[in-house]
């Protein structure tokens, strides 16, 4: 489902609102709410919003449990790191346990081996299943997703919920949530804005099925809701 807006402002408004919506939901049920984070400029404003006086208080964050869906694989110091940018723009600002939060980095690790520990750490927190709540995901103009890059062999990963690799063309670790795994969630919202998202959400939303060209396409919950919140600069389809 697709729902394009008029500006920025209004889908970061929508994500949030959607976000409260799916932990309170998640909270009442459940007890607790598992989301994952997704790196990037485009969840920014999110964030910010979700941090304000606003909406911070309709959440009990000391039920909610965050995690991310990928991650190069830098220091969290690092500017590049995602976990950073949620923590000046987010975390830093909600009362969340530090326990609840799931940074996709460790200091004297390769990243193969933290991809094993965080995938045991997923599932202790959401058990055999491995369904989030939420997960935010941000799309590239080259259409890929979290770490989902075109013509990368993680993009036909069938059992590891997490996987860790080289990406050549940025010469950098990357590590990444895997589409089987993503696709498990009861949520997924996918944001694009700008006029260079355009091609690729055309291929990706109505284009031939060709994920190793346009990884997103691989994004297809089993039981789940797909949502893309975009602007109408990348809903232009000519």
């Amino acid at each position: 489902m697709i729902q394009i807006y008029n500006t920025t402002e209004e889908i970061n408004i929508t994500a949030a609102d959607l976000f409260i919506a799916s932990a309170q939901k998640a909270i009442a049920e459940k007890g607790k709410f598992t989301a994952v984070l997704t790196g990037g400029s485009s969840p920014a404003g999110i964030y910010k919003l979700l941090a304000s006086d606003a909406y911070k208080t309709k959440i009990d964050w000391s039920k909610v449990f965050i995690f991310w869906g990928d991650e190069r694989w830098v220091p969290l110091n690092d500017d590049l790191s995602n976990a950073k940018m949620s923590y000046a723009t987010l975390l830093g600002h909600v009362p969340i346990p530090s326990e609840n939060i799931f940074e996709m980095y460790k200091d004297g690790v390769t990243p193969e081996d933290f991809a094993v520990t965080y995938e045991q750490s997923i599932r202790s927190v959401l058990g055999g299943e491995g369904k989030f709540d939420l997960i935010l995901l941000g799309m590239g103009d080259d259409g890929h997703t979290a770490s989902l890059f075109p013509g990368q062999a993680v993009l036909e990963e069938q059992n590891k919920w997490v996987s860790a690799y080289y990406l050549e063309p940025q010469k950098m670790y990357r590590i990444t949530l895997t589409a089987p795994l993503i696709n498990q969630a009861e949520k997924i919202i996918v944001v694009a804005f700008g006029e260079k998202k355009a091609h690729a959400l055309k291929e990706v939303t109505t284009g031939e099925y060709n994920p190793v060209t346009y990884p997103m396409q691989l994004i297809k919950p089993i039981t789940g809701e797909l949502l893309f919140l975009v602007d109408k600069n990348a809903a232009v389809t000519n």
